[in-house]
């Protein structure tokens, strides 16, 4: 294994970076659907309060895993929860990259809805319904912009952090800038009728329904998905972070970026519904692909101050659309490029791979199962499937780096005991086992904000509990409102859900044994001395575990070989 490590240029680059994984297009299309269904500014309560409670914290988790482990999904769950587990990394790593096959058909959309608008095809007339119909319905046009959103990706991550640093630089940057032009002449729109009352509707608050649990359940679920929390990104692009960097306030600024995105988007869709819907409520509630795809082109086409107007308008807001959904890809592919590289992958071969499985295994959503609803609009019911069976797996993604915190402060804890330094029971363990992982990692003296027990008490008691919360929630809503909820050829049913992760789990399981009879490469800057050191965790005694660069003479057959015949067996 040749080469040398790699991380990024500045903080800078690391926050755009870690912003561009997080915003994507359910902070465009989804949060503005979400605001209105939950009584408008009501729903940014609970919404915030998780961001704390929830999806900062398991941020942090994540950074300093990443930090320390200087590998992806599957070494930092090899370092920190010992070889048997490892395949709840490589979970975490295909739950993001299974996601990634069908998000690039969706990336795809938002590219060929900027174009046509920028080409002045969904001016004032047209029929939105035909024009998403027809789309939809030409599969190789779909094709085309899936092909595209892939090259576009593969180009940004092939040479690497500095190359990604440069890509979510612009495209964050881009973003923010098309995103606020949006937002002005929404306000505007808003304004011309002598109200604001879809900026008024964003910041209201309704005391009823903040009361409602669903209320709660629905910012809990929005918070965990927006920020990526919990899907191994931050894990990924933490192996670049330099020997000093801080892991608590990026943690806190990536999170706050995503909810400003979330507010100022939010907030240029309603005020735009607002001013020229009858009932914009049940506009926006009308479902993502409704919103986006169907109303804000028939919105923006009325936009005051003439055809330019409307033509900046239109192409400024799906431009910007098509880069949250792109720096979104770029982590996804770029989660999956780095565990290939960790286990002696060439980082040209890796993307390669990526690239391909990314194209072949999406196709199927570009043409599959294209189906129209009672409204006579099409929709994709094989994406729609995968997502229902792959989104609900980040929740155990998050759920495994919390176990990970959780056995590191048993495993400190057990050897304090057994030197006298701690004493048995529970009183010992959350004195000496709880604090372990924070001030071993997150308080590590490089942080600009320290973290004190609070972060303790979410991740061994909160976190747990909510995770809870979401699971039943989801699953007993859909039992209670699915039809043939358990019959395993519905694809909107609960069993389908169950067997795909129970055989990828299994697999994941047995394929264990050889992941492990793998060399291991850590991406290790120069100069990281006590900052990189694992000796004290449990894949610190792997003797298949190095740096780049490192050579294992023969590993094949000294190493593997137990492995391997362990495997077959299984």
């Amino acid at each position: 294994m040749m080469g040398q490590s790699d991380e990024f240029s500045s903080r800078w680059g690391l926050i755009f970076a870690t912003i561009g994984a997080a915003i994507g297009t359910g902070n465009i299309w989804r949060f503005p659907r979400m605001v209105g269904a939950n009584g408008g500014g009501t729903f940014l309560i609970p919404w915030l309060f998780f961001l704390f409670v929830w999806s900062i914290p398991l941020v942090i988790a994540e950074f300093a895993l990443g930090k320390r482990s200087r590998t992806g999904t599957v070494g930092t769950f090899r370092i920190f929860g010992g070889k048997k587990l490892a395949w709840m990394g490589l979970w975490t790593a295909w739950i993001s990259t299974a996601i990634g096959f069908y998000y690039a058909v969706v990336a795809g959309w938002c590219m060929n809805y900027f174009q046509l608008g920028f080409r002045g095809e969904l001016s004032t007339g047209i029929d939105s319904v035909e024009v998403w119909n027809n789309f939809l319905n030409s599969t190789e046009w779909v094709i085309v912009f899936q092909t595209l959103v892939i090259i576009i990706t593969l180009i940004a991550i092939w040479g690497g952090a500095k190359m990604i640093e440069k890509a979510n630089t612009f495209m964050m940057l881009s973003l923010f800038a098309l995103l606020f032009l949006a937002l002005f002449l929404a306000l505007w729109m808003d304004l011309s009728d002598g109200t604001l009352d879809g900026a008024l509707f964003m910041f209201s608050v309704d005391m009823d329904i903040l009361m409602q649990p669903e209320t709660w359940i629905n910012g809990l679920s929005q918070s965990a998905w927006s920020c990526s929390a919990g899907m191994g990104m931050a894990i990924t692009y933490a192996v670049y972070m330099k020997k000093d960097e801080d892991t608590t306030l990026n943690a806190f600024t990536m999170g706050l970026a995503n909810n400003s995105i979330s507010i100022i988007a939010g907030l240029t869709v309603l005020s735009a519904i607002f001013a020229v819907q009858d009932d914009p409520l049940a506009t926006v509630t009308g479902g993502s692909s409704a919103i986006t795809f169907l109303a804000l082109p028939e919105v923006f086409a009325q936009a005051p101050g003439g055809s330019i107007t409307q033509w900046v308008m239109m192409w400024a807001f799906f431009l910007a659309l098509t880069f949250a959904a792109l720096t979104s890809m770029i982590s996804t592919v770029e989660l999956c490029v780095r565990n290939f590289v960790d286990h002696g992958f060439e980082r040209n071969t890796a993307v390669a791979i990526t690239g391909c499985a990314i194209f072949v295994f999406g196709l199927p959503s570009t043409f599959l199962w294209i189906r129209l609803d009672s409204d006579g609009v099409a929709f994709p019911e094989f994406l729609e499937v995968q997502d229902h069976i792959w989104g609900y797996g980040l929740m155990f993604s998050g759920l495994f780096i919390a176990y990970t915190i959780w056995q590191f402060g048993f495993k400190i804890w057990r050897e304090k005991v057994a030197t006298g330094e701690a004493g048995e029971g529970l009183m010992g363990y959350i004195r000496h086992g709880v604090p372990a992982f924070r001030d071993e990692f997150i308080n590590t003296g490089d942080n600009d904000v320290w973290i004190g027990r609070w972060w303790d008490f979410i991740m061994f008691i909160a976190f747990p509990v909510l995770f809870t919360v979401l699971l039943v929630s989801y699953f007993g809503d859909m039992i209670a409102n699915t039809p043939d909820v358990w019959n395993p050829s519905n694809p909107h049913g609960l069993t389908i859900i169950l067997l795909f992760w129970g055989v990828v789990g299994g697999i994941f399981i047995g394929f264990n044994h050889i992941l492990v009879a793998r060399p291991l490469y850590r991406n290790v800057p120069e100069g990281a001395g006590a900052g990189a050191d694992i000796s004290m965790l449990p894949g610190g005694d792997d003797d298949l575990i190095g740096v780049v660069g490192d050579v294992f003479e023969g590993w094949e057959h000294h190493a593997s070989a137990e492995d391997l015949m362990d495997a077959e067996l299984s």
